[in-house]
């Protein structure tokens, strides 16, 4: 099986809708959007939209990766997770870091979406769809059998753009968390309480 890791580079022009700089107006002129796989040299930026996006999360107080972190874990040998970088009319617009996962019941691999983001300026003008469309040309081409992410429960813009894309929540689904002290503590040993 061949194991697509992402695009060269994808390029496109696009009408939106609705201006990105401006939201609710109209915008008559295309813009250029392209997309391609990240780089060691866009390790800053990503690291400034992943900064972003923790902000617009309510979570800034999270983020601990620096651009050494991101050089080993996105770039480093063996390294399990990719990104991808977008612009619109040449201007850095957003980004999306993504990993194979794998499901049992299909006995084949998964793409997991980590994060992806698109400053607010440039949100409207198809940036996040072209974003999304390359992740799913990159699952379907490396023989993957799903494409899932998550999303906060109160980001309704996202949620909304998710669903417009034809994706269905798993509301059966909780998912859990060990990280930091706890997954440290649980490792070494710790006691489990009785649930």
């Amino acid at each position: 099986m061949t194991v697509r890791t992402a695009p060269a580079r994808v390029r496109g022009t696009v009408f939106p809708l609705f201006s990105a700089s401006h939201p609710g107006r109209r915008r008559a002129q295309p813009v250029q959007i392209d997309i391609h796989s990240a780089t060691v040299a866009d390790v800053p930026l990503i690291l400034r939209f992943i900064t972003e996006l923790a902000v617009y999360e309510k979570a800034e107080h999270e983020v601990v990766a620096t651009p050494e972190s991101l050089e080993r874990s996105l770039f480093g040998e063996g390294s399990p997770a990719r990104a991808l970088m977008c612009e619109v009319d040449g201007e850095p617009a957003g980004f999306a870091v993504y990993f194979f996962s794998y499901s049992t019941w299909l006995a084949r691999q998964g793409l997991y979406l980590e994060d992806l983001y698109v400053s607010p300026r440039f949100r409207g003008a198809g940036a996040g769809l072209r974003l999304l469309k390359a992740l799913a040309r990159i699952a379907v081409d490396s023989g993957c059998g799903r494409f899932e992410w998550s999303v906060l429960d109160w980001n309704e813009p996202a949620i909304r753009f998710y669903e417009s894309v034809g994706a269905a929540p798993q509301s059966e689904w909780v998912r859990y968390r060990l990280a930091g002290d706890e997954l440290r503590a649980f490792a070494d040993g710790a006691p489990v309480s009785a649930a």
